[in-house]
């Protein structure tokens, strides 16, 4: 495998970055610890400008090629919070706050990032500009929003951007990606209902939205199963049903809560509007009433054609012949990445994490064996895209 030889120089230095991130992790836009490593390091990297404070506490980063004759700047993004999860992993860099852990792999992701940086800097092996993105809050804060907000795509002059998530179960050193929808839209449901709550030994002169929410359940799972195209993807997922506070009551109300995932916009509207009908009719046929919230959070993540196909040649380039899995099956998972895609052209692609926990479970973590293979496929996207 064709892997950049100077990676093996840093790859010492590349992990313990990697481990001190995971040691401190951080959510959401509180990343401040995160950002001011990142910023530092880019510092002492010699990137030729280094802006904090996008989206709240993202860091950009601008590194100048040896050349500028063909004024194209290209994006790379790395994700930086954490997740509200208790680790598990028993290892000796493992999280030092309580209920915080890096469960996803963005301490890698911007270990990798951090790294490419480090190189490029070095050696400025191309013609053009290369922007480095640190974001804050993936994991369900929008950052990636922000950031555009905040005039990332266009203070910076970004041509074409690109993004990277490690992926448990795919060998290192291989890569998966596809054109099109990647991952799906990730929408937030909340349902309130309003019984008639009263002695649990007297039901039959209560509205119980136990009976209600339970019903309601039930029925939402019949719009994948008789609904939606058997040819087409959604989930719908109840995942908080809250009710009462002892065993003799009969609850006045009840809130449910989930999420919805699809991959186009028409089954989008399609389950939202049959989520609006269940809810309602459910509850009107009990004499109760419920509101049905329906938030639509990330959009599908959507690889564009042409920089789906560069990337798989540079991912070739990398990993070798029959390394890369070019037309991977969708997955119902969400990225904020999306929001990128849809402000300038660019790709998305998963890179191996070999056989460890699956994302977003506490005994998971990144695998530093993955390390040299992402960063050496950020610096040969760059320095292809763009050659001196």
């Amino acid at each position: 495998m064709p892997i950049v030889n100077r990676f093996a120089d840093f790859h010492a230095d590349i992990t313990a970055w990697r481990r001190d991130i995971h040691s401190n992790p951080e959510l959401l836009y509180d990343v401040h610890r995160t950002a001011e490593v990142v910023a530092d390091k880019l510092r002492s990297f010699g990137v030729d400008e280094v802006t904090t404070g996008i989206g709240q506490t993202g860091v950009v980063g601008l590194i100048r090629g040896r050349r500028s004759e063909s004024g194209k700047r290209i994006g790379l993004r790395a994700d930086m919070d954490a997740l509200p999860i208790v680790e598990a992993t028993g290892k000796e860099y493992a999280s030092k706050v309580p209920g915080k852990m890096h469960a996803c792999g963005h301490d890698g992701h911007t270990a990798m990032l951090l790294g490419a940086a480090r190189y490029l800097a070095e050696t400025r092996n191309f013609d053009g500009d290369v922007v480095v993105i640190f974001q804050p809050a993936e994991e369900g804060g929008a950052g990636a929003q922000a950031m555009i907000d905040d005039g990332l795509m266009d203070k910076w002059n970004i041509d074409e951007v690109y993004g990277m998530h490690n992926a448990p179960g795919l060998p290192v050193g291989e890569f998966a990606i596809r054109p099109g929808p990647l991952m799906a839209a990730a929408d937030r449901i909340q349902i309130e209902i309003e019984g008639h709550g009263g002695h649990a030994a007297r039901p039959h002169k209560c509205i119980d939205p136990v009976v209600v929410g339970a019903e309601i359940v039930t029925a939402i799972q019949t719009i994948v199963g008789r609904n939606v195209d058997p040819l087409e993807s959604a989930v719908v997922s109840i995942t908080i049903f809250q009710a009462g506070d002892t065993d003799n009551v009969i609850p006045q109300t009840a809130k449910l809560g989930g999420t919805v995932r699809t991959l186009t916009e028409e089954v989008r509207d399609q389950v939202e509007e049959r989520l609006h009908k269940i809810v309602e009719s459910v509850a009107a046929m009990h004499g109760a009433t419920a509101k049905l919230t329906y938030s639509r959070d990330y959009p599908v993540t959507r690889n564009h054609p042409d920089q789906t196909d560069f990337a798989i040649h540079v991912a070739e380039k990398v990993a070798g012949t029959g390394k890369v899995l070019a037309d991977t099956p969708p997955v119902m998972g969400g990225e904020d990445f999306s929001f990128m895609l849809q402000n300038r052209p660019g790709a998305f692609i998963f890179c191996g994490n070999g056989d460890t926990a699956g994302l977003h479970h506490p005994e998971y973590d990144f695998n530093d064996e993955a390390i040299p293979v992402g960063c050496s496929y950020w610096v040969t996207l760059v320095e292809t895209a763009m050659p001196a």
